[in-house]
């Protein structure tokens, strides 16, 4: 009888970047990947349609981010297992993914075969970091350097990346299903609990943490 594969989802905004993944993954016998999403909604569509054995998940998604796709998966669906591919390499945004329950993370300046070693880790129900976030991981628990982000709950966190990222609160209430009022009242809250007055503060935090680029 053959091996049953490790099924996967592909979620990335960027199609050419989906298809390099794809070939990359399924030159390997046991892997086969079998949906695919540009977005944090479709994500959810897709995984409630196929139920992967896992999904890689970019962080850098239009609308909700990955972030907040990650968090609704695995709130909805807690056994998922969820492995971050992305460009961000600050320790604050790998930190806050493990918390959330993710089960692995690495950038994609790694290498092809730390990808293909993170999938097999993952799969087989193991948390797989990348070597450059375990070391940034590792300095800031040795520095007891932590940063005031780990005040804020999981969604507090995903709108304190959108109000970073220059949405504007009807932008954040339509991405994410709720009220104007509500936004403004987690604004409110996540300024108070970061002793900040003002957007531009926001801001000017995430650039200080490397969560946007500048």
């Amino acid at each position: 009888m053959p091996h049953q594969k490790t099924t996967i989802m592909l979620v990335d905004d960027h199609s050419v970047v989906r298809a390099g993944y794809r070939r990359l993954l399924e030159m390997q016998p046991e892997f086969q990947v079998v949906a695919e999403a540009g977005d944090g909604p479709e994500a959810c569509r897709q995984y409630h349609k196929h139920h992967p054995d896992l999904v890689i998940m970019d962080l850098s998604l239009p609308g909700m981010g990955g972030m907040e796709a990650a968090r609704r998966m695995l709130s909805h669906h807690p056994h998922v297992r969820i492995l971050i591919f992305t460009i961000h390499d600050s320790s604050v945004f790998a930190e806050r993914a493990l918390r959330m329950g993710v089960s692995g993370y690495i950038t994609k300046s790694s290498d092809p075969d730390v990808l293909l070693e993170a999938v097999a880790q993952v799969a087989a129900g193991e948390t797989y970091l990348g070597p450059d976030i375990a070391k940034e991981l590792a300095l800031r628990q040795i520095s007891k350097n932590n940063s005031p982000l780990s005040q804020l709950s999981a969604k507090e966190f995903g709108i304190f990346l959108m109000m970073a990222a220059g949405n504007k609160r009807a932008t954040i209430a339509e991405t994410l299903h709720i009220s104007v009022k509500t936004v403004s009242n987690y604004a409110h809250q996540i300024k108070k609990k970061l002793g900040l007055s003002t957007d531009a503060e926001v801001v000017h935090l995430a650039i200080r943490h490397g969560l946007i680029k500048t």
